[in-house]
């Protein structure tokens, strides 16, 4: 459903939420190697979070990534989403087709839109912070 970018995005999000409640700035090395995502790839989709204002980047020796505490509570999965691949998920046909709409529906367009609709409003509506609950006490991972 995410382009492999935004699953990458959201799990890095998450953990450098994680790391963030914790007092920790995360490297790029460490980011990549704890979502098991290549490490050049994960660092173009840091600058894109980053960009958006979704975590913040700083350079040099004790650089890093993070998200200011008060923040983390406020970024939702909708602002991950779109930071990387914009309103394509609420926008794009299930069959890939150019043109699918109510006038020209593809065959599954009209249950697809539901199911748009309860993923627009899951992404709008779930925290970072609430992701991060469950990697804390190991009720969620980040990995296989």
């Amino acid at each position: 459903m995410f382009s492999k970018a935004c699953e990458y995005g959201i799990k890095a999000s998450i953990y450098i939420a994680l790391q963030s409640i914790q007092g920790e700035r995360v490297s790029l090395k460490k980011i990549a190697k704890e979502i098991n995502s290549p490490e050049a790839y994960t660092a173009k989709i840091l600058i894109q979070l980053a960009k958006s204002d979704a975590i913040k980047s700083t350079k040099g020796p004790l650089g890093g990534f993070e998200i200011p505490k008060d923040k983390i509570d406020t970024i939702m999965l909708a602002d991950i989403v779109f930071a990387i691949d914009g309103n394509s998920i609420y926008e794009g046909c299930a069959l890939g087709f150019d043109r699918c709409n109510a006038n020209r529906p593809c065959p599954i367009h009209d249950k697809f839109v539901i199911v748009r609709e309860e993923l627009k409003e899951m992404l709008q509506n779930t925290s970072l912070y609430e992701l991060t609950t469950g990697l804390e006490v190991g009720l969620t991972f980040l990995k296989k």
